[in-house]
């Protein structure tokens, strides 16, 4: 039995204590993404893959950002390490790491300073623990719209064919004159 990606189309997050728990697939894009533009990012490429031959959902997400050092790579996925000032954790790319697992997939994050950063989360299509994509066109519009400096390559490809939108051939939304 496939489970629908879908979902309900909420933007928030559960509340569990202290912490706040992504809910869908499309907010740990939108945390990854915002973790990409504060390191400097000026484009930021997100791509989905159904590819239901394999039984696969690949999500990529590469920046052209400041990267990370040999140091932040190794730690990325420890919850309790963040470079962030004033926070004693750094959720996001552990967030998504156990997602992937929890639906019998993997996360690899490359990176090298000053050549940017990649994350790719592999998840089985047809897992039960498989998170909704949620809304992806929200995501991409408050990128868009919280950072029109920033250009967004976004593609879909799966089973119904393929979505591209750049913002680089769109003018990010800024009115001309």
């Amino acid at each position: 039995m496939r489970r629908d990606r879908n979902g309900p189309q909420e933007r928030g997050r559960k509340k569990g204590g202290s912490l706040d728990f992504v809910e869908d697939l499309s907010l740990h894009i939108l945390d990854i993404a915002e973790n990409a533009i504060n390191a400097s990012a000026s484009l930021i490429e997100v791509e989905i893959e159904e590819r239901e031959e394999e039984d696969l959902l690949v999500i990529t997400i590469c920046d052209d950002g400041t990267g990370m050092e040999p140091r932040a790579l190794e730690m990325a996925l420890d919850p309790f390490y963040t470079t962030k000032e004033g926070k004693i954790t750094g959720l996001g790319l552990p967030l998504l790491a156990q997602a992937a697992k929890e639906a019998g997939g993997d996360l690899v994050v490359r990176s090298a300073p000053d050549e940017g950063t990649e994350v790719k989360a592999t998840f089985l299509l047809s897992h039960i623990d498989l998170k909704p994509l949620g809304d992806i066109a929200a995501t991409l519009q408050t990128l868009i719209a919280g950072h029109p400096e920033v250009d967004i390559h976004f593609r879909y490809s799966g089973g119904n064919g393929e979505v591209v939108f750049d913002t680089r051939e769109t003018g990010n939304g800024e009115a001309e004159d």
